[in-house]
């Protein structure tokens, strides 16, 4: 952590890399120099208002493929090996069904918007596709939004762009040693990248450590935080300290404003410690999992390395992207992994893959859902639930299944679109849309102007790249 007062030398835990200093830190106090936050609402006058409705997202990345037999196209009267090994569960929409272990999702159906005909286009453990929406940026969809509204929050200075992993909610999490794509440093590289926007919009990812949460804080003693030139004078050395990085490019005098948000601190959204026990215990999904069957030495280990990331965490995770939305963060990436159902010497079949992370899945979606209707929030932010690719169709041993770039599962939410509706159809197998299929792109148009108002945006001059999608893209036209 840094620490600030009385003169004593500015320090960052031990084992955090200068980057992942850098970027934590310019929360709490090298950022707020910025001009970015400096003059944050006359830019957001000048610039973003007159287009940005002042929306957020919150995608869920079911990493690793998830199957879109077994989530929300159960074909129940296919054969064994291909109808839904969960078996299938009737909806509140009248024909339609979902997989077996998502009955709390069947019930708020009407809320929901199934999107069958939805492909990545991509068959390997590659994100980018999806996480970008095939922008030719590069960067994430989330780094795109915030290069159009700016890194930060005009008044509560907290990032527009963050990413949660299981690590968020539990900083002392252990989870092994997956392969490739599984790892927290796969994660860490991929789906905060901001291509070629610019590492100012970078996402920030908690990704677990000691001290991580006093990190967005400022240490200080209280009278020395009152004496307001002091501080500033803490401030100032501090920018001197890292100008010669480059990471604080155009940084400035640090102002009154910027001392009143160090004084009211961002910490606090991070941190479930100051939610209500009661919303906790709705979000809750410890007791549907135990994760340390999965990992190395439990029961259901049996070598499967790269089930090595499963969690029980996922609603406190979907609690932490609430909480970020309402202290202005736009964009949220939340991250569940293992979700690659191989049956092989490192992954689980569909029946356990399924009976591990489908019934959370289920829980934490429904919590989220039930919890922004009741705050008043459902039209105010979009949960957005896919993933990378889906599976094979027909499934081998074990209830095995390789990797499928034709279909991949879609879920949305809220934000204002049209719900109670299954967008697409597919073939008697479910691996091939037979209806007019939709691409990342297409999401990426369908999320940009959610957030953004098209016709306004093009009265707006002087658009960086990252516009195109919302002024250019298609979206998918159902929703709207």
């Amino acid at each position: 952590m840094f620490t600030i007062g009385d003169g004593r030398s500015i320090r960052h835990c031990q084992g955090w890399s200068r980057r992942q200093f850098l970027r934590v830190g310019s929360l709490g106090v090298a950022g707020l120099t910025l001009p970015s936050l400096l003059s944050a609402k006359a830019q957001a006058r000048a610039r973003s208002s007159s287009f940005y409705h002042d929306k957020a997202v919150v995608l869920l990345f079911l990493q690793g493929g998830p199957p879109q037999v077994e989530t929300f196209d159960p074909k129940p009267d296919a054969p064994s090996d291909i109808r839904s090994c969960t078996g299938a569960i009737r909806t509140k929409l009248p024909g339609v069904e979902f997989g077996g272990t998502f009955p709390k999702l069947a019930r708020l159906a009407d809320k929901l918007a199934i999107v069958r005909s939805f492909a990545s286009g991509d068959g390997g453990h590659n994100q980018l596709p999806v996480l970008t929406g095939n922008s030719e940026s590069d960067g994430t969809m989330a780094s795109q939004f915030s290069r159009l509204v700016g890194a930060n929050h005009p008044i509560t200075a907290i990032p527009t762009n963050a990413c949660i992993v299981p690590e968020a909610v539990k900083p002392d999490l252990k989870l092994g040693q997956p392969t490739g794509p599984f790892t927290l440093q796969y994660v860490q590289k991929n789906y905060v990248t901001p291509g070629k926007l610019g590492n100012q919009y970078k996402g920030l990812m908690l990704d677990g450590g000691d001290g991580l949460l006093s990190s967005l804080q400022l240490s200080m003693p209280r009278e020395r935080f009152e004496d307001r030139r002091h501080l500033l004078r803490q401030l100032d050395q501090l920018k001197r300290r890292f100008d010669q990085t480059g990471e604080l490019e155009g940084a400035s005098a640090v102002q009154q404003q910027a001392f009143d948000v160090l004084e009211r601190g961002i910490a606090q959204a991070f941190d479930l410690s100051h939610e209500d026990p009661r919303t906790i215990a709705k979000y809750d999904t410890s007791r549907l999992v135990n994760m340390h069957e999965y990992h190395q030495g439990g029961k259901r280990y049996n070598g499967l390395r790269n089930q090595s990331r499963i969690t029980n965490l996922l609603g406190k995770q979907m609690l932490l992207a609430r909480r970020l939305c309402e202290a202005g963060c736009g964009f949220v990436t939340v991250v569940d992994s293992c979700w690659d159902f191989h049956a092989d010497g490192n992954n689980p079949g569909c029946d356990v893959g399924m009976n591990a992370l489908g019934w959370q899945l289920d829980h934490a979606i429904a919590a989220f859902l039930e919890d922004l209707e009741e705050r008043g929030l459902s039209e105010k932010i979009l949960l957005v639930v896919t993933g990378e690719m889906g599976r094979s169709p027909k499934k081998g041993r074990k209830a095995g299944t390789g990797h499928w770039s034709r279909l991949t599962p879609l879920l949305v939410a809220g934000g204002g679109l049209k719900m109670g509706q299954v967008i697409g159809e597919t073939d008697r197998t479910g691996g091939e849309p037979v209806s007019d299929g939709y691409l990342p792109q297409h999401l990426r148009a369908t999320i940009m102007q959610t957030l953004f108002d098209p016709a306004e945006a093009r009265l707006v001059s002087g658009l960086p790249e990252a516009a195109k999608a919302i002024t250019d893209g298609e979206p998918i036209r159902e929703l709207f």
